[in-house]
């Protein structure tokens, strides 16, 4: 039986507290290119369309409009209530869907679908019943597909909820953040817990059969106090699962983060006690550490995919299944092929103008080296289980491991002398401090890193 607890060692936090990625891909975000374009995508999706054994599909939609800006929100969205505007956007994602599933075979079969944002709920009931209905007749999707939402509990109604459960949605993600008064007015995001506990029971009266609540640490005004009131009032929800973020202070790259005013912000220390006290209350009320910021209960699907090796990371965040292609579609969706990443122009005046043409919105990607492929299945490995067989690696890729990853281990003693990672002959372990460091632990695979070359992209804080 796998453990899911986790020690918070503070002094360790502080100590390895700096800029990593996020790992949601390897290669990461930053590293993808304009030397991968439409023609790339196209041939890829042709050639994994015709492997032997067909990848089942998940499908991500982004839906970029939002009703109000939350000042920390680092999303590709725009605020718009233009019923015209949003029901043009659908037309364009429309054009898209049948692009792309004009490549991909009818015994290709949908096992998961996300709707991201942005704020998917902002669709009115007849828009999202819409969408829903032009994806079912492109896509053949299976009975127990995963079919989640994030859902912003402000503007939502009954009607919505009524809407995405006939689509299918049986899922659902709702952002929270912090229910302290003082913190919701700065960062623009006013949201009452009355509210928040009337959308948990649409849903569960709709027969969703999960619901994930998406948390904040690190915003102005808070204190451990007052974000110790929010969990508890959180955990009176029940909710299936939790995310806590930390949230990334980046407004050199996000101009509305601008209008956060930074002596507000709680200090280092303050921001490592917010992180202390949502695990230890988690974890005392019962939910099960999975990783990075993300917390199940027991009989959760990403508990299971864990005991069992099955979860894996796309930039969804954890996901329960592993080897999946990754359609996106919609403004600066990211997918993932069997050796590709590509991501869709941000911009609306892009994306539309390729759709008008009938070429597929690429704006940038990259196709996967073996040596990319490699890594990232080291990275990947260790960020969803917490320990690597050497063994298996050597196998499946002709390498002798402490060889290939010379440059790798003498960075990996420094995290063992500290307690994060027992090195073994036949294995690579994380310990129980180490978990909470595991993106630290797995920069040291990162070939783009390691390279330590000038202009290296600016990442948010790994604590």
């Amino acid at each position: 039986m796998r453990d899911f607890s986790v020690t918070v060692d503070v002094d360790l936090l502080r100590r390895y507290d700096k800029s990593g990625p996020r790992y949601t891909s390897y290669p990461t975000a930053p590293y993808f290119h304009q030397g991968v374009g439409a023609r790339e995508y196209a041939l890829h999706l042709d050639r994994d369309d015709r492997e032997l054994q067909k990848r089942d599909l998940s499908l991500y939609f982004h839906i970029p409009f939002c009703d109000t800006l939350c000042y920390f929100c680092g999303c590709n969205m725009t605020v718009s209530r233009n019923q015209a505007r949003i029901g043009e956007y659908l037309t364009y994602l429309e054009k898209e869907i049948s692009l792309v599933s004009a490549r991909v075979g009818k015994d290709r079969k949908v096992i998961q679908m996300h709707w991201g944002g942005g704020t998917p709920t902002h669709l009115s009931p007849d828009q999202i019943r819409r969408l829903g209905a032009v994806i079912r007749l492109h896509f053949d999707f299976r009975p127990e597909a995963e079919i989640s939402v994030e859902i912003d509990p402000r503007e939502l109604t009954r009607r919505h909820m009524q809407a995405l459960a006939e689509v299918g949605f049986n899922r659902c993600s709702i952002g929270v953040q912090d229910f302290d008064v003082r913190v919701q007015e700065a960062v623009n995001r006013i949201q009452s817990e009355v509210v928040t506990r009337q959308a948990v029971e649409w849903a569960r009266e709709l027969g969703f059969t999960s619901v994930n609540v998406d948390l904040m640490y690190g915003l102005p005004h808070q204190q451990a106090a007052s974000f110790s009131d929010t969990i508890d009032r959180v955990l009176t929800l029940d909710p299936d699962r939790l995310a806590v973020f930390n949230y990334a202070h980046l407004p050199g790259m996000i101009k509305h983060q601008r209008l956060i005013n930074e002596e507000w912000l709680p200090d280092r220390e303050e921001k490592l006690q917010l992180l202390k006290i949502s695990i230890e209350k988690l974890t005392e009320a019962g939910y099960g550490y999975i990783g990075m910021d993300h917390f199940a209960k027991p009989e959760d699907e990403l508990t299971i995919a864990m005991q069992e090796g099955t979860l894996y990371r796309n930039f969804q965040g954890y996901s329960t299944h592993a080897g999946l292609n990754v359609l996106a579609f919609g403004v600066s969706g990211i997918g993932m092929l069997s050796d590709m990443y590509i991501q869709n122009h941000k911009t609306f005046r892009e994306y539309y103008a390729l759709l008008d043409r009938g070429e597929l919105p690429i704006a940038k990607g990259v196709v996967l080296t073996r040596d990319d492929q490699l890594r990232r299945e080291v990275i990947t490995t260790l960020m969803c289980h917490f320990e690597l067989d050497k063994a298996a690696v050597e196998r499946e890729y002709g390498i002798r491991f402490d060889d290939f990853f010379a440059a790798s281990m003498p960075l990996l003693e420094g995290l063992e002398a500290d307690g994060l990672v027992e090195l073994l002959p036949d294995r690579i372990l994380v310990t129980n401090p180490g978990r909470l460091l595991i993106r630290n632990i797995a920069m040291c695979f990162d070939g783009y890193l390691l390279k330590k070359e000038e202009g290296a992209p600016q990442f948010s804080r790994t604590v």
